[in-house]
């Protein structure tokens, strides 16, 4: 390696990869100067979802249920006796369900049971077929759906059906998957597939031969009740007096749907049977159960949490506080800025819609807000998001000091422009190491990964260079090492702090007792540490790259293989550049990623790979093996683009009050205008990195 491989080279190090002049500015002069919105998968900004349009909230689905048990009882031309515990309830004009299974009769658990699948059902048409497909293509798969309807109704022969209707190439699998969900929903008379990543829908023969034994509005409620895979549900056909016609439905669905259901024949009155479908019990799923107690469904309410000058586990800590529930109920995609004012989406467990609302003005004192409240049916997962938007005002505009030979305007337009075209090297933000924090994020990671815990609980108990109340309790801390006493100095959001004093207090400051600590709070916080410790290595690794190699592509070299899918292992994800093309240029430095350290991931084979070595050997991690049992935390590691690029960059400049003004070169002569940036990035890059870019100066 070169003789100053071995130097630290960090964010502030003067490493950028376009060569314009750039200019001094100020941002986060106020929070409301650094607006982040969160963009979901389906590409909404999460602040301007339209809930209403979307969503029902759970008291509403709840009358709809019931309403809908009264019609089906009023409109059933043929209802069951009495004794019979099941209903189908089916829209009369071949529309769709109501509900995705038989609706029981007896309210109570039943009610929840039927909203949670209504809402279900809403939500799968609101956010697919409405909102994901153009209504150019809504419209002919409209049309295909009917044509299909329209061949089987005139008998036609099987020749003469419509082949198939492409939905055209659809790369994401999520969206693929709630497409393939929403189509069977509405249209169970047709199959989708995808073919490399293009969805072909065609017509299900297995709808049409069912059909021939039942009616349309039973084939259309047995997919749909098949397709929603609910525990414990049943389906029910219609009384049937004929045994010979009763046999050939049970053949029909054994024969094509018999690995998966089982049905039975139950007597309605003396001339009538029931046939009920119900879904085949997994080898080795029956659990022992209390008799007299039901395992209880979990509740998730999704929101949409505006915070103001807040770190996100801090505004959860204040949510956990005021609910009384563990800041470990959160489920959220991602860690937001604090000096700012953000929007993102998080889903919480154990609270309900109208709770949530109730919060009020009690978060509102503290910076919070939360909106776009409804259902929700799971939690959410880091990096579950398409990115991030950024509305940001640059204050304070000069030149670069000695910098007389152009207009102002004239280097800020050329820096703009340069890293629209050319990208930015894409750093972790300082705001992952805790920004002027005497002790930062990663330094914990680092005590953590070397199993020096104790170490780890007073770097996490280091003050900072003031006196209030939280800085007081941690100073207290370190000079007794009183765990009981600093609890009662802590205010009530800082539920981490109390969680591991609690602890610490139990078990006492000894190693054992400082694992009990780490382990007391949530997974997600405690590896948050080691990931700030990998994501500084990979700042430093992305700077030595650049440093010796410029925008080159060299042998040795990682991209992503193209011949890789979504079930390839982590080693398999990437592809060593060789020298052969190498020389040939057949990559671009946007194609080249740098390994997060981790026990899963392979490091370049070129210079870089002996830094990394080096590198860790200085942390004394060189025989790390990334898995710390005793704290349940694993760390694979993963691969990261050393470059990005910002996606629909707009700017223009603000007078003293707030207004765009004109492009004259003069009009930067007023100290007091400002920059006005608008664009969005991927997920995991941050803005103030882009940022440094364009203006070629620390921020």
């Amino acid at each position: 390696m070169e003789e100053d491989s071995g130097l630290e080279v960090t964010l502030s190090s003067s490493i950028y990869v376009n060569d314009h002049v750039g200019f001094c500015g100020s941002i986060k002069t106020f929070p409301s100067d650094f607006i982040v919105t969160e963009i979901n998968p389906l590409g909404q900004l999460v602040n301007e979802i339209a809930t209403e349009s979307l969503y029902i909230s759970c008291e509403t689905l709840l009358e709809e249920t019931r309403s809908c048990q009264q019609d089906c009882k009023r409109l059933k031309p043929n209802p069951p006796e009495p004794n019979i515990d099941e209903e189908c309830c089916r829209d009369q004009d071949g529309g769709d369900c109501c509900t995705l299974e038989c609706l029981p009769s007896s309210p109570g658990e039943s009610d929840k049971h039927n909203a949670k699948i209504l809402l279900e059902c809403h939500l799968d048409r609101a956010l697919t077929l409405d909102s994901l497909l153009e209504e150019p293509i809504r419209e002919k798969l409209t049309q295909f759906a009917h044509s299909v309807k329209d061949a089987w109704n005139s008998k036609c022969k099987a020749e003469a059906f419509p082949i198939e209707f492409s939905l055209g190439s659809i790369p994401d699998k999520k969206i693929r998957a709630s497409l393939h969900g929403a189509i069977r929903q509405e249209y169970p008379f047709l199959l989708s597939v995808t073919k490399d990543g293009e969805m072909v829908l065609k017509p299900n023969q297995d709808y049409h031969e069912l059909c021939e034994l039942v009616s349309e509005e039973e084939a259309c409620g047995f997919l749909k009740f098949l397709d929603a895979k609910l525990e414990n549900s049943k389906f029910a056909f219609r009384p049937d007096g004929d045994k010979e016609h009763r046999t050939m439905v049970h053949h029909f669905l054994n024969k094509k749907f018999g690995k998966l259901v089982e049905t039975k024949s139950f007597p309605s009155s003396e001339q009538n049977v029931v046939i009920t479908v119900r879904f085949r019990e997994k080898r080795g799923s029956r659990k022992r159960t209390n008799a007299n107690s039901e395992a209880k469904e979990e509740i998730y309410t999704a929101f949409t949490l505006q915070k103001e000058n807040l770190e996100t586990l801090e505004a959860i800590g204040y949510l956990a506080s005021e609910l009384g529930v563990l800041p470990a109920d959160f489920s959220y995609t991602g860690i937001k800025d604090k000096k700012a004012v953000t929007y993102q989406a998080m889903v919480v467990k154990k609270v309900t819609p109208s709770r949530l609302k109730a919060l009020g003005s009690v978060i509102g004192k503290k910076g919070l807000s939360v909106s776009k409240i409804r259902c929700a049916n799971h939690p959410l997962r880091l990096g579950e998001l398409q990115g991030n938007h950024f509305d940001i005002i640059v204050r304070d505009l000069k030149p670069q000091s000695n910098d007389c030979s152009a207009s102002l305007k004239q280097r800020i337009c050329e820096a703009i422009e340069n890293v629209k075209e050319n990208g930015f090297i894409n750093y972790y933000g300082p705001q992952r190491f805790g920004l002027g924090q005497n002790i930062q994020t990663d330094q914990i990671g680092l005590a953590l990964l070397n199993e020096e815990l104790v170490k780890a609980v007073k770097l996490f108990f280091t003050p900072e260079d003031s006196d209030d109340p939280v800085n007081k309790a941690k100073k207290y801390f370190l000079e007794t090492e009183d765990a009981k006493g600093t609890l009662a100095m802590l205010p009530d959001f800082k539920i981490r702090e109390k969680m591991l004093l609690r602890a610490l207090h139990r078990y006492g400051i000894s190693h054992e007792g400082c694992t009990r600590g780490w382990m007391s709070i949530p997974h997600s916080m405690r590896i948050f540490y080691v990931h700030a410790y990998c994501s500084k290595i990979w700042n430093e690794a992305v700077s030595y790259r650049f440093k010796i190699y410029g925008t080159r592509v060299v042998a040795g070299d990682l991209i992503f293989s193209t011949e890789c899918t979504e079930s390839c292992l982590q080693n398999d994800k990437v592809h060593v550049v060789t020298s052969a093309e190498e020389m040939a240029s057949r990559y671009t430095i946007s194609q080249v990623v740098l390994p997060m350290a981790g026990y899963s991931v392979h490091y370049p084979t070129n210079k870089l790979g002996e830094w990394y070595r080096e590198r860790l050997a200085r942390d004394h991690l060189q025989m790390c093996p990334f898995r710390l049992p005793a704290l349940q935390l694993n760390v694979p590691g993963c691969y990261r683009h050393i470059l990005k690029y910002p996606h629909d960059m707009s700017y223009h400049f603000l007078n003293s009050n707030g207004k765009e003004i004109g492009t004259g070169d003069n009009l930067l002569q007023d100290s007091e205008t400002s920059l006005f940036m608008s664009f969005w990035l991927d997920p995991s890059c941050y803005a103030t990195v882009c940022l440094r870019e364009i203006l070629k100066c620390d921020l």
